[in-house]
């Protein structure tokens, strides 16, 4: 089921649903630890469902929080959205966040998707998707699957080249996170811009 797809009233009903299975009449006893692990690890997939509906409403908060006002007037907020976004991801991805000329939040986009240790960006792209949005200002942002969240060396160049290209067709790059678990390094903050 994709949770993306549902209504917040339908999340919310399956976040507060009473579980589907019922209590086995053999049920393990407190005292049995190595038994109760295995009770735990049968309710993993019902777990994991309501884990991935209690995800998908924290996003939507946080992106109707980025969406009241110009963008890095809370800047927690996009830092714990990306932070959210991310997690758990065994790939690189690369998104854009398209701001107006008030700096609100127009859309945030994946643009690309890599593999465990990089993702391939392509400048023509990103432009296209700021003209297409009409967009004055983009903030950037990428994950590290390893954690790591200092910039590397392509990383710096990319962000340059992104900065460069933008800014032919006056667009900001106000600037660029890079995640890593629940850690974001932002450029800006580093001075890197």
């Amino acid at each position: 089921m994709n949770v993306t797809h549902m209504s917040n009233t339908e999340l919310v009903s399956e976040l507060l649903a009473a579980p589907t299975r019922l209590e086995s009449p053999h049920a393990p006893c407190a005292c049995n630890p190595a038994a109760a692990y295995r009770a735990v690890d049968q309710d993993l997939p019902e777990l994991a469902h309501k884990l991935s509906v209690a995800r998908e409403l924290l996003l939507r908060k946080l992106r109707a929080k980025m969406l009241e006002g110009p963008i890095m007037a809370s800047p927690s907020a996009v830092k714990d959205w990306l932070c959210l976004y991310c997690a758990g991801l065994q790939h690189e991805v690369f998104l854009v966040m398209y701001l107006d000329s008030q700096q609100v939040l127009i859309e945030a986009e994946e643009l690309f998707r890599g593999t465990l240790t990089q993702t391939s960006v392509y400048p023509r792209e990103v432009v296209k998707g700021a003209l297409a949005r009409n967009a004055a200002a983009v903030l950037l942002a990428h994950n590290h699957p390893s954690g790591q969240v200092d910039p590397s060396p392509a990383d710096e160049l990319l962000t340059q080249t992104l900065k460069s290209s933008l800014m032919l067709v006056d667009v900001r790059v106000l600037d660029h996170f890079i995640v890593g678990g629940d850690r974001v390094t932002s450029f800006a903050e580093r001075g890197l811009l």
